[in-house]
């Protein structure tokens, strides 16, 4: 059944539901809060996944707080997003979390920076804001002061209270916020009997920038250079998903020819994300040479990446409505026979390496994530697909020039860290596939279409199929061509939950290894 079938039917069974908005592919349906469960029960009873969801503070505007529920799924390249208006003094509204525990993280977020409470949530506790924090104090509110600090404030009080592992012989285990190397802040506290993990507590959120409070206000040229610098190894996918919600609202369509070249270098940073990625794995059970051969050819590709675009990190290239400026013709002529010599290197490194009895005992049925849980917390990229899950947002949603070119998506069902390795191999000679179709389709014209005055007070999504999985951005204009609010839902927001599911059951000397497998970035959180 078509999903505007379902999208009716939310309308014709809830009298309250009105049709919002639409923009492209989305589908924007009020809903009263007192309804929001039995709307979303019909759209997860449909097969629909949370893809993320957005809370806004609209007061200055339309008098209100909005949250928006976006779901997909599999089958379509659409969206129906349920909007749910909250108005003050009632700032509650009804918990999808014991629904869909997809909404677990979206709902304690949106108590912490809107002060929006989720009536039902089985943990509602401080996510983002740390207890030092003041009470009260919500930094995504319009009224938000940052240079204000009032005298008396409270702080939030006491410290953090992680869950008790009781029983004999169990111990706890704590590792960080300070770790070894150059690594961002995580606290991970580790319930064990012995070497065995019977639990895990994850504490993220130590450095968080704020980057969408920076966001509001500024012109959406000087927002791309936010976007850019939510995470260094995926700057080029998100500087792509933010453009792409710019362009959606403008209502453009961009040269063919930015299509291509965009769809060249997301592909060149997936090459050196999990081609670096396979050697980090590598370097987690302590095996020097798949940790060096990774890191010689991940260096490799992001020379390549340098004489492309003139940064390593692929940065300043993208503009929203196309590309700033053309690669140099002699890079792009010799670029297929390099992708070639990279492909013979990487398989003879792979096929060391998958042949090696020592360290595919380390791999094979470590960090087990299983399909079920996979599909309840949303989770994208390698990860989904390790576990069976072949959602892919290059296929379900194409974005760029994907819907041109042929591709397969690697899906494995073991769900362990041997799992995840094997789909970035298999990605990595995907996208050299995707990179050379690409080079062939290219033929001179132009790279970027003006945007124009953009409406205020318009939204949309943009989205882009990172090294990690499905970036989602989602953008509202103000007045001037300025950014009204900006959301941004990373893979590693998505995936960072599954983390210590997947390592319960195993030993305390595995962890590293199999949070290397996921590749998660912290910085991605603390946007």
């Amino acid at each position: 059944m078509s999903w505007h079938n379902f999208s009716q039917e939310i309308l014709d069974k809830f009298p309250g539901t009105s049709l919002f908005s639409r923009r492209g592919n989305e589908e924007y349906l009020l809903v009263p809060k007192t309804q929001l469960t039995e709307a979303a029960q019909l759209l997860t009873q449909s097969g629909a996944v949370l893809s993320t969801m957005i809370a806004t503070d609209e007061r200055p505007v339309y008098g209100v707080f909005r949250l928006y529920y976006v779901f997909s799924r599999d089958e379509e390249d659409r969206f129906i997003i349920l909007v749910v208006n909250i108005t003050e003094p009632d700032l509650t509204y009804p918990s999808l979390t014991p629904l869909i525990a997809a909404a677990h993280w979206y709902e304690r977020e949106a108590m912490d920076m809107l002060g929006l409470r989720p009536i039902g949530h089985p943990e509602p506790n401080r996510l983002v804001l740390h207890h030092e924090w003041p009470l009260g104090v919500r930094p995504l509110r319009k009224d938000f002061n940052p240079a204000l600090q009032e005298e008396g404030q409270k702080a939030g009080g006491g410290e953090h209270r992680f869950r008790e592992v009781e029983g004999e012989g169990r111990f706890y285990v704590p590792v960080g916020p300070i770790h070894a190397g150059i690594i961002e802040p995580g606290h991970f506290r580790f319930g064990t009997a012995g070497e065995n993990i019977v639990h895990l507590e994850a504490r993220l959120f130590y450095t968080h920038r704020g980057m969408e409070k920076q966001a509001e206000g500024l012109d959406f040229r000087q927002g791309l250079k936010l976007a850019e610098r939510i995470c260094g190894v995926c700057a080029y996918s998100h500087s792509v998903a933010y453009c792409e919600a710019l362009e959606k609202i403008a209502g453009i369509e961009i040269p063919v020819r930015a299509k291509l070249l965009r769809t060249i270098f997301l592909e060149m940073e997936r090459l050196y994300n999990h081609i670096g990625d396979v050697g980090n794995i590598c370097a987690g059970t302590g095996y020097a040479f798949g940790s060096s051969q990774g890191g010689r050819l991940k260096e490799a590709i992001m020379h390549h990446n340098q004489l492309l675009t003139g940064h390593r990190y692929l940065r300043g290239i993208n503009t929203p409505g196309g590309l700033k400026s053309e690669p140099p013709a002699s890079v792009l002529l010799e670029l297929p026979d390099w992708l070639d010599d990279l492909g013979k290197e990487f398989a003879q490194f792979t096929e060391v390496l998958l042949s090696n009895p020592i360290f595919l005992d380390r791999v094979n049925s470590t960090g087990i994530t299983s399909l079920e849980a996979v599909k309840e917390l949303g989770v994208v990229g390698p990860a989904a697909r390790a576990a069976g899950w072949s959602r892919d947002c290059r296929k379900i949603h194409p974005h760029a020039a994907y819907s041109q070119v042929d591709f397969s998506v690697p899906v494995y069902t073991t769900g362990d860290v041997a799992a995840r390795l094997k789909v970035r191999i298999d990605e990595a000679g995907q996208s050299i596939h995707i990179i050379k179709q690409c080079l062939e389709m290219l033929e001179p014209g132009e790279i970027a279409e003006p945007l124009g005055h953009l409406p205020p007070y318009q939204y949309a999504l943009g989205y882009a199929e990172s090294p990690r999985g499905e970036d989602m951005h989602w953008l509202m204009t103000g007045e001037n061509n300025t950014i009204y609010r900006y959301r941004v839902r990373s893979a590693s927001y998505t995936n960072w939950p599954v983390v210590p599911l997947a390592v319960r059951g195993n030993i305390v000397p595995d962890f590293p290894l199999i949070n290397k497998s996921f590749e998660l970035c912290y910085a991605c959180l603390d946007r």
